[in-house]
């Protein structure tokens, strides 16, 4: 595998060399989803602190504010945001945006909001299907921050694009009020985020991330609102006292995720590019998808299957980072369970763990399974449904990750 890895890493390197230039679309097979950024390209030492998926959400809203919490992962200098307006049909203008960290609420820390500019322009019109780049905020970014991300757009319309299942509370105004470090303009809230698909930094030298491609377990449902319990932001505790290089942590989970088939969401043959390879410094794709493929009872076998992952693995591997593939977990006793699905879901687990196609692998079905029904989840972690673990499941998931696997350059190396 080494001699595989070191072909792909090599023409990794000329695709990178070749999409350094952001204002020509990312080149896409009939598989992948066209994707343009805009703004200076990201620098070869900036890495993602914080990530979610871009989704269609519903029609967007005129002179509307936006003032979006998220939590970082490591810290860093030259703070910069992606703007997306991939699910658009028409350019959009956000005329004001700043970044500060939170007190409370959606009140400021006094001081500490500052405006965003894109080219050295206070505003900047996304067209339809790209995203834009901000320049680099001066200042130093601590790592488990609540970064709060303040947007208007005068003239937003047609469908919005933002991540549904935010699992954290942010806020909305009439008018703009980005500016203000106050929250009393921000009283209404939403569970989404809108247009915000990412953060990154400048990390201390060699630092770099692993991107979690997931669905709704990695999108956290079922965990408590507000308090970052999603099992990727439990391994973005472990990293940060972890003698490691990687320390970014971007969740790119969607709800109702498959890998073949559109559904909730793009496929995840389609957002690769866009949601995952496209953030800087990653080093490692966690790919724990699968279980929707299965249970959707759509025919999908698990050769299917196993093809999805083989493509994904390729496509990683050639651009220059490295899978770790978990296992798909139980769900006897969720409504779509039946017996075979559970033959697809055995055979697929079978291919994880000893094809050797991956990078290393993690056994997320051994965490969650019951002792004494391995079809379903253990007790103890079922948040009721019988598929989504809670908390303390998304917890042992994070605590089974042997962390030295995601840092594949120093495997490669014989490190």
């Amino acid at each position: 595998m080494n001699a595989r890895f070191a072909r792909a890493g090599r023409l990794g390197a000329l695709l990178l060399l070749a999409g350094a230039v952001q204002a020509t679309p990312v080149h896409a097979t009939d598989e992948q989803a066209p994707f343009t950024v805009v703004g200076a390209p990201a620098d070869r030492r900036e890495v993602v602190t914080w990530g979610a998926s871009a989704e269609r959400m519903n029609d967007a809203v005129a002179d509307r504010g936006y003032r979006l919490v998220v939590h970082t992962s490591t810290t860093g200098s030259d703070l910069r945001i992606r703007l997306s307006n991939a699910f658009g049909d028409r350019p959009v203008t956000f005329d004001s945006v700043y970044a500060g960290l939170r007190q409370q609420g959606a009140r400021l820390v006094p001081g500490s909001n500052h405006r965003l500019t894109f080219g050295g322009a206070r505003s900047v019109s996304v067209p339809a299907g790209a995203a834009a780049l901000s320049d680099p905020l001066p200042g130093r970014l601590p790592a488990a921050t609540d970064l709060v991300v303040s947007i208007h757009s005068p003239d937003a319309a047609g469908p919005a694009t933002g991540h549904w299942l935010a699992l954290q509370t942010s806020y909305r105004s009439e008018g703009d009020h980005t500016a203000e470090a106050g929250a009393a303009h921000w009283t209404q809230t939403t569970g989404s985020w809108f247009y915000l698909d990412a953060v990154s930094v400048r990390p201390p030298a060699g630092t770099a991330a692993v991107v979690a491609l997931g669905d709704s377990i990695t999108d956290g449902r079922q965990s408590t609102t507000d308090l970052d319990r999603r099992w990727p932001d439990y391994l973005a505790r472990r990293l940060r006292s972890f003698a490691g290089h990687v320390e970014g942590v971007a969740d790119e989970g969607i709800s109702g995720n498959q890998v073949l088939a559109d559904g909730g969401g793009q496929s995840a043959l389609k957002r690769l590019q866009r949601d995952v390879l496209s953030q800087p410094g990653v080093r490692t794709v966690f790919l724990f998808e699968g279980v929707n493929d299965i249970k959707a009872r759509t025919g999908v076998t698990a050769q299917d299957l196993i093809a999805g992952y083989r493509e994904i693995v390729e496509r990683v591997h050639a651009a220059g980072k490295c899978v770790v593939a978990a296992t798909v977990a139980p769900y006897k006793g969720w409504p779509e369970w039946d017996p075979a699905g559970e033959k697809v879901r055995g055979e697929v687990n079978r291919f994880i763990r000893s094809s050797g196609e991956f990078d290393a692998v993690t056994d997320f079905d051994h965490v969650l399974r019951s002792p004494s029904d391995p079809e379903r989840v253990r007790p103890v972690f079922d948040s009721g449904d019988h598929l989504h673990p809670d908390d303390k499941g998304m917890r042992a998931l994070a605590d089974a990750v042997d962390l030295r696997s995601l840092d594949c350059s120093a495997r490669h190396s014989g490190g």
